[in-house]
């Protein structure tokens, strides 16, 4: 049994329910969410576009193009904030949560240079080339930034060797380092672009806090919290890899209007741990009013629906076992190789595996059901996919 209310409240959290009133903007869905997934670009898209589209849309092309825009605008960014990975971060927000959480994945980026054949002395030189090609064309909303092909063979040209994963370090290094990052929308990618000029003056640390580190955590951690919650510290701690020392001193301030409970075996949550039956006895915590707030949609939350591979929902928790039992994790993520394929999920769990298969008017839905299906689900998940927001339609 899995703990379906919980996932229910999430899925609200996240916003993937229909919103009341107007829906948010693609960077107020990205600035809520402090760093959202980006490593698969499409999928990106996708996941924010499915968070800020109308919802009555008969299609999912209008969403994918805001989408666009705000990247092209310099509204949101993609960067390395943390652990390494990409990330779609608003651009107000992208330098202070890099310089908060970059820290050890560019100490273990440094340590890594000799196996590449690379030293300081290289680096330098990429930051200047990169600073000469990018900056001209980093101009927020004009600017339409460098294609990393183009900027590897400037690399190239300047004497700096870029085959056998050199491109993609100097590249990372720099975007880590608050150097570039990644902005507007060029041929089915972001390009590259001079951080000082695309991102808003005063958003690094200092700017946005003053410096003052617990004040960000604690803005950190509000976001995740509210975002994604019912989540617990160490939720916070695995996806941000702040240690648990950093986030305590800054949770007071950062769960003040925040609330907190105990899920039971179904995932429903109490005040109290000795209420929540079969639970795991966690604290967890979220925002104001989601409690009452999921009693009214609870049936809407357990409906079909339809993610990208790397969606938030799948990639924001420390465990994933909360969408099913380890055979489906497993098939979701097959042999743990990284890549994840497209959960589709009912009640509250995931379901099946789903693709795109075909193009234009003859594109289609294929589900690999990992629990049997009848016909009126198929079909429900069929006119999901009618309307889902994907890069190229």
């Amino acid at each position: 049994m899995t703990p379906r209310h919980l996932v229910g409240a999430r899925l609200l959290a996240q916003g993937l329910l229909a919103p009341d009133g107007a829906p948010p903007t693609p960077v107020e869905v990205a600035r809520s969410f402090a760093a959202h997934q980006g490593q698969d670009l499409p999928g990106a898209v996708s996941s924010l576009a499915l968070r800020s589209r109308a919802p009555r849309a008969r299609t999912g092309t209008a969403a994918v193009q805001q989408v666009l825009d705000a990247f092209d605008r310099g509204e949101i960014v993609r960067g390395y904030p943390m652990r390494g990975t990409v990330f779609v971060v608003a651009a107000d927000s992208l330098a202070w949560i890099t310089e908060l959480c970059a820290a050890g994945p560019l100490r273990a980026q440094v340590a890594r240079r000799p196996a590449l054949g690379l030293d300081q002395d290289q680096v330098d030189r990429a930051r200047a080339v990169l600073e000469e090609v990018a900056g001209p064309r980093s101009s927020p909303g004009t600017g339409r930034g460098v294609p990393r092909a183009e900027l590897l063979a400037a690399w190239e040209a300047a004497g700096l060797a870029t085959a056998k994963g050199r491109g993609y370090h100097l590249l990372s290094h720099l975007v880590a380092l608050g150097v570039a990052a990644y902005g507007p929308w060029r041929d089915g990618d972001t390009a590259v672009v001079l951080a000082r000029r695309w991102l808003p003056a005063g958003s690094d640390l200092e700017g946005a806090f003053g410096g003052d580190r617990v004040a960000a955590v604690a803005e950190l951690a509000r976001r995740y919290v509210t975002s994604r919650g019912p989540v617990t510290e160490r939720d916070l701690a695995w996806w941000s890899k702040l240690t648990l020392g950093e986030i305590r001193a800054a949770w007071p301030a950062a769960t003040r209007e925040l609330e907190s409970g105990y899920a039971d075996r179904d995932g429903r949550l109490h005040a109290r741990a000795e209420d929540a039956r079969g639970g795991d006895g966690e604290r967890r915590w979220f925002r104001a009013g989601l409690v009452e707030e999921y009693a009214e949609r609870e049936k809407e939350a357990m409906a079909e629906l339809l993610l990208p591979g790397f969606d938030e929902l799948v990639l924001g928790y420390r465990d994933r076992g909360f969408l099913g039992d380890e055979a489906r994790v497993e098939a979701l993520v097959p042999g743990g190789n990284g890549v994840f394929r497209r959960p589709a999920i009912r009640r509250g769990e995931i379901v099946g595996t789903w693709r795109r298969a075909g193009s234009g008017a003859r594109r289609r839905l294929e589900i690999e059901e990992l629990t049997p299906l009848t016909a009126p689900q198929l079909t429900r998940f069929t006119r999901l996919h009618e309307r889902f927001p994907a890069v190229g339609g």
